[in-house]
């Protein structure tokens, strides 16, 4: 919510558009924002969306890792398009899609997800693709586009502090309002934390909270799945079969698919759809 409210602007999209792209715009009145106000895909609205030079951008913000991404944009595009039919041909704007991560979850920093690893049957040639591009901004991948875009930069700078001193006071509240002063302090977002403090403040509490509840839950869903895990294992005779069991239980989990957990962990793909039947 906060990246999306700092990229909320015509002036600092273009900016992170000029990043990303290597790119040189100055004018952002070219820019036309066009995000979806009532697109939801599982419970999740799109953050960012805008038309420059003939191409529709679709730009999201992750802290939690989900390969995913390819079929939700899908769900997006769809929409952004439908409006466009006719019996001639229609041209349509270039479609891009980027993800900026954030998370703690060890991951490259640029990964390419695509649509047909989500596919049960592979295949060479998919007769539908889609390819998300991901850029993993935290500061230690020292990525590019963190050099090119202040602002982004400056927004991995706050997430850190607030990771920092949540770690130290184990006390989120304490931990975001020390951040935030701390970066007003030191003029990084500081036009922009001085405007909207109390509301940065509570999106940066909230999402917090929301996040660490779902990782509670997890939590308490991994142990039942390792004791169901345990008891199947302990009903076919193998301690090895519980321990794949519980890796395939994980892996679903984590929204990988059944494709990917039998690639990841080199089975056949019904044996895959049987265990996670049996958890069903």
């Amino acid at each position: 919510t906060l990246f999306r409210m700092i990229f909320s602007t015509r002036e600092n999209l273009l900016s992170l558009y000029n990043a990303v792209n290597h790119s040189h715009y100055t004018d952002a009145s070219e820019l036309e924002i066009v995000t979806l106000k009532n697109a939801v895909y599982m419970n999740m609205k799109n953050d960012q969306a805008f038309l420059l030079d003939m191409q529709l951008n679709l730009y999201e913000h992750q802290s939690t890792w989900n390969p995913n991404m390819p079929l939700r944009f899908l769900m997006y595009v769809a929409k952004e398009y439908q409006t466009l039919y006719a019996s001639a041909l229609v041209k349509v704007p270039t479609p891009h899609f980027v993800v900026f991560y954030n998370g703690e979850t060890e991951q490259e920093a640029e990964t390419i997800l695509r649509l047909s690893h989500s596919f049960q049957q592979k295949t060479d040639k998919p007769e539908l693709e889609l390819m998300v591009r991901v850029l993993n901004i935290n500061l230690d991948k020292k990525q590019e586009v963190l050099e090119a875009c202040q602002l982004l930069k400056e927004y991995m700078l706050l997430v850190n502090k607030i990771r920092r001193y949540t770690d130290e006071y184990k006390d989120i509240n304490q931990a975001v309002e020390q951040a935030v002063t701390e970066c007003i302090e030191e003029n990084i977002l500081a036009d922009f934390l001085r405007k909207n403090r109390a509301e940065a403040i509570e999106m940066c509490i909230f999402e917090y909270d929301d996040k660490r509840e779902k990782e509670l839950i997890r939590k308490a869903e991994y142990s039942e799945g390792m004791k169901e895990g345990e008891r199947i294992g302990r009903e076919a005779g193998k301690k090895e079969e519980a321990e794949r069991i519980f890796k395939i239980y994980q892996l679903f989990r984590a929204n990988y698919t059944e494709n990917q957990i039998k690639e990841k962990l080199g089975m056949n793909v019904e044996e895959v759809r049987k265990i996670l039947e049996r958890f069903k």
